[in-house]
């Protein structure tokens, strides 16, 4: 049983990390520029991160999406009958 439940925390890690670096990668690049524009707009700072997620979600969630089916499946095919 644990070794199941590891398997599903690291599951959990790769799928959401690639999705957490675009946000802290386009969170970055915003800081960066508003920073050297001097400009201090909140809307500016989360709008940019927002969409770049939304966007990486676009493309990683049939990727995401077959990864947690095929984990499902070899978890269902472990049950004894």
């Amino acid at each position: 049983m644990a070794h199941e439940a590891q398997a599903a925390l690291f599951l959990m890690l790769a799928l959401s990390l690639p999705v957490l670096a675009v946000a802290a990668l386009v969170g970055l690049v915003v800081a960066a520029l508003q920073a050297a524009s001097q400009v201090q707009d909140p809307t500016l700072s989360h709008l940019p991160r927002i969409i770049a997620v939304v966007v990486a979600l676009m493309f990683l969630g049939p990727w995401i999406g077959h990864e947690i089916a095929a984990f499902a499946v070899q978890m269902f095919t472990r049950l004894p009958p």
